[in-house]
């Protein structure tokens, strides 16, 4: 009895603050739709007046806004915003705790600081230079030395800082050495190798989200590229018995679209080799040895990884063949690609690193960049057959939302001498035309359409013939 009684009176309550004057129905008359415009006369039967009321509203008082407020909350809104308001002063409470400010700079709280032990620990360092360790005299003894390059300086002989291991020091690498007092020449760090920046930033940091499993109608050419990449990766033993070197070098071509690029990005997702993707005409630059220069630098970066798969995507841009009749550009192209040649299979080894080239034109190559030590396997990847067609059609439909029994066999047989990425393009498109007929669905249909307009329609803008006759 008690909640029916409180429910009735709070009903009445905001029955009487509805219904008190002309003014509120006047209001929500104006804001309420046509068929719902009967609050002013039943607001008029209620306190005995007419709709010529209406002329003079009078405003809401505080009492009705405190009830109109009242609507909507819920039984635990209270709870909610008590909780909420704990969650904030918990928070800000571990945030001074921790020295964390609202500007998030990274300094600590003020009364955390301790400027005198940190300004003993600024004297106590020494400034040093960067030198270049060119010798070592007597390895593996006690009695070792280093000799140094300082540029613009002179040459030093000089032994390890306290913090420094001999097997830190290699010949080649650049080394921290003091600066005030050059009595006490010592080696007190070794530093990372000079790298340029736009060489760093060829490294994929994040792995690619394709497997094999995303690489349709390339069977075949999978299983080649575990051979020379994966396997000697994860194997080694298996050709240290055999005495054999395992292959180094491996060269994609074939048309465009075919998938070349996609699986350099599987295997990628495959290894935990660092992966450094380099398209070729990055390295073509505007001054005379920059390019050179950068291929040097790139497999010096490589060399200092445990193990590295350098990814050359359209190689064709700077290994083209030589010739006699070059102006000053090719000269320059030819230069990166002689480098290419000679951090390949030059004087140096090349350590634990695999080489991928992708190109669609082998035939413009240069003979000794193709030949075997540099790039011992040539892959190539041909048109897929019905079988890799109807592959691809159900790998870029397994995330689409299409009816069942599509007949992919079907599909695929109605796009002859077509690529991966003609397929893709199909499935694309039929998704447009059930998006232009508002449907949820892809049908069948919308795949017939799609074909007539991506196979048939855009034919003659492919480059599939073209390679046919190049090659």
């Amino acid at each position: 009895m008690g909640f029916h009684r409180t429910t009735k009176n709070y009903l009445g309550s905001i029955w009487k603050a509805c219904c008190r004057s002309s003014s509120r129905s006047c209001v929500l008359a104006n804001s309420a739709p046509a068929s719902s415009r009967r609050w002013p006369y039943i607001a008029a039967a209620k306190n005995g007046s007419g709709p010529e009321d209406e002329k003079n509203p009078r405003p809401l008082d505080a009492d009705d806004i405190a009830l109109l407020k009242t609507y909507g909350l819920g039984p635990y809104s209270a709870s909610i915003k008590k909780v909420e308001k704990e969650i904030k002063e918990m928070a800000k409470k571990i945030n001074d705790l921790c020295g964390i400010k609202e500007s998030d700079t990274g300094l600590a709280a003020p009364i955390q600081w301790d400027l005198v032990s940190d300004k003993q620990m600024m004297q106590e360092e020494q400034p040093l230079q960067v030198a270049r360790c060119t010798k070592i005299i007597n390895p593996n003894t006690e009695d070792a030395k280093y000799v140094i390059n300082v540029k613009q300086i002179a040459k030093f002989v000089v032994g390890l800082g306290d913090k420094v291991s001999p097997t830190d020091i290699e010949e080649g690498m650049r080394v921290g050495e003091p600066l005030v007092d050059r009595n006490k020449y010592q080696i007190q760090i070794p530093l990372p190798p000079k790298i340029d920046p736009s060489v760093t930033m060829m490294t994929v940091e994040e792995k690619p989200d394709v497997t094999y499993n995303d690489v349709g109608g390339c069977k075949e050419q999978i299983e080649k590229m575990r051979e020379v990449v994966e396997l000697p990766m994860l194997h080694p033993e298996k050709f240290v018995k055999l005495g054999i070197d395992p292959p180094k070098g491996v060269l994609c071509y074939g048309p465009p679209g075919t998938g070349k690029t996609l699986l350099a990005r599987a295997v990628a997702n495959r290894t935990d080799a660092c992966f450094i993707r380099v398209i070729g005409s990055e390295l073509v630059q505007k001054y005379v040895g920059e390019g050179a220069r950068m291929v040097r630098e790139l497999f010096q970066m490589a060399r200092s990884k445990k193990a590295c798969i350098v990814f050359f995507d359209e190689v064709d841009a700077i290994g083209g063949a030589r010739f006699d009749d070059g102006v000053g550009g090719d000269n320059e192209v030819q230069r990166t690609m002689l480098e290419i040649v000679n951090q390949l299979d030059g004087f140096d080894a090349r350590g634990n690193i695999k080489v991928l080239m992708a190109t669609n034109r082998p035939d413009t190559l240069d003979p000794a960049l193709l030949r075997p030590g540099r790039l011992d396997r040539k892959v190539e990847f041909g048109l897929p057959d019905l079988e890799g067609r109807t592959q691809i059609f159900k790998i870029h439909t397994k995330t689409m939302n299409c009816e069942r029994d599509i007949r992919f066999e079907l599909l695929a047989r109605l796009c002859p001498n077509s690529t991966g990425a003609d397929i893709r393009s199909v499935c694309t498109e039929a998704g447009m035309f059930a998006i232009r007929a508002r449907r949820k669905t892809v049908t069948e249909k919308d795949f017939l359409d799609a074909v007539n307009k991506v196979i048939k329609g855009y034919q003659k803008f492919s480059a599939t013939p073209k390679y046919m006759v190049y090659n």
